[in-house]
């Protein structure tokens, strides 16, 4: 009942984008093997060519697919969880030659690589857990809506070791899936947990323009109910995140208080007034703690669905982000946590993408980073943000205090504590039921 895919070259990210040269996959039930080139792969079950014509054309006659669309949901047959369930192998310990595009200076895996694979794999389990039998070709577009949270339990990826991911979907609404990830890496010839991931896809019609109904999930036994459950109780609190926003809602008489007293520790003392600031010993600005990158979106990094592939787009969020936490904190940090990343508009091909990532939160080794993303339409000059991300990253010795300084650095300080406290809760609950008994 496993899917176990192999992959040369960019093993997951390649497969839905160009450059990867073959991949295999082997199930006991309905003897799935697949052979060759992964864009014939593509084409066969998409219709799409990494041709520009060739594309546009397919992108075309996709339409017609709508027909195979359901009309309700119950029309669907139902899935298990073990449907889905696949296990990749991204063999850089026995294959020494795929390691040069995932290894960074610090002669580790570049985690912006993973965060390109995790994407590419969620996609792929959703379309297996939603695969048409009487069709070959697909006529859900599935896209990424929200990387949920990822949580990592290792420092250091080594490139030296062979890397299995496994996942399945976890839990279905109507149109959307949740689909949970873990990543472990090979040693002493046993596999060990490197990260959980939790991904949000949604289904769309074949133009990618409406929602479309997906196949429900059965849950069979107590702790396949405990999964599902989760999730439910995910979307719940995603709800409740999402309600308490500070875009919408005032902060807390505890926030306030925070701001309130950071206020009163930056006021100078000689003159005490709203003008005059004085920034605390071993504390830096916010204004001061930001980088900004701008990238060109070319067409090789584009999905089956002629938009930027989301996974590019996490792992330049990610590096900027990384490389602030470097300059704030002066030594390497370590990505700890990855959570609340909302894609809210697709990027087109010859986009303009300009990325600003800040400092916005720290408390002794650990830096909250937000990385903002937006497009800018050189025809009508308006900039429209596509996503936020939010990285928790762990340096090697204390850093300064971060401080804001107006009352929108304020709020972005809030939110950043917000997403550090959310992370360091959730840390705290795994070691608890690590530690049980």
């Amino acid at each position: 009942e496993t899917a176990v895919c192999v992959v040369d070259c960019r093993i997951l990210a390649g497969f839905f984008s160009p450059g990867t040269k073959r991949w295999c996959g082997g199930r006991k039930k309905n003897s799935w093997h697949i052979f060759g080139r992964v864009a014939s792969c593509i084409l066969l079950m998409f219709s799409i060519s990494f041709l520009p014509s060739d594309h546009v054309q397919a992108m075309h006659e996709r339409k017609d697919l709508h027909i195979l669309l359901a009309k309700q949901q119950e029309d669907l047959p139902p899935r298990k969880m073990n449907d889905s369930y696949i296990e990749v192998i991204l063999p850089l310990g026995s294959q020494p030659e795929l390691r040069e595009k995932y290894l960074n200076v610090h002669n580790s895996v570049r985690f912006g690589r993973i965060l390109e694979d995790l994407d590419s794999l969620g996609v792929l389990i959703c379309y297996t857990h939603t695969k048409y039998e009487a069709s070959q070709r697909s006529p859900l577009s599935i896209v990424t809506a929200l990387v949920d949270k990822i949580d990592l339990c290792k420092k250091v990826i080594y490139p030296d070791g062979d890397i299995k991911f496994t996942g399945n979907v976890s839990w279905v609404g109507k149109t959307s899936m949740e689909v949970k990830m873990h990543m472990l890496q090979l040693h002493d010839g046993t596999y060990s947990p490197v990260l959980d991931a939790t991904f949000v896809m949604v289904a769309r019609d074949p133009e990618n323009k409406r929602p479309a109904f997906v196949n429900p999930l059965i849950p069979e036994g107590q702790e396949e109910e405990e999964i599902f459950k989760k999730g439910e109780l995910n979307k719940i609190r995603r709800v409740d995140f999402s309600t308490a926003s500070l875009l919408k809602m005032a902060p807390t008489a505890e926030e306030r208080t925070v701001v309130h007293n950071i206020f009163l520790n930056t006021l100078d003392t000689r003159t005490v007034s709203f003008r005059s600031r004085v920034l605390p010993l071993n504390s830096i600005w916010m204004e001061d703690a930001k980088l900004k990158g701008l990238e060109i979106c070319h067409p090789q990094e584009r999905n089956i669905f002629n938009r930027i592939f989301g996974g590019f787009l996490m792992r330049k969020a990610f590096e900027l982000g990384w490389a602030t936490a470097c300059s704030y904190g002066g030594s390497r940090p370590y990505v700890v946590a990855v959570d609340d990343i909302m894609f809210q508009r697709p990027v087109e091909i010859g986009s303009l993408l300009l990325l600003s990532a800040q400092v916005c939160y720290t408390e002794k080794n650990y830096i909250q980073i937000r990385v903002h993303s937006e497009v800018y339409d050189s025809d009508t000059r308006e900039h429209k943000t596509t996503n936020v991300f939010h990285f928790t990253f762990m340096s090697e010795r204390e850093v300064p205090q971060i401080v804001p300084k107006t009352y929108g650095e304020s709020m972005l300080y809030l939110d950043g504590k917000r997403h550090f406290g959310a992370t360091m809760k959730e840390s705290r609950e795994v070691e608890k039921t690590t530690a049980a008994p």
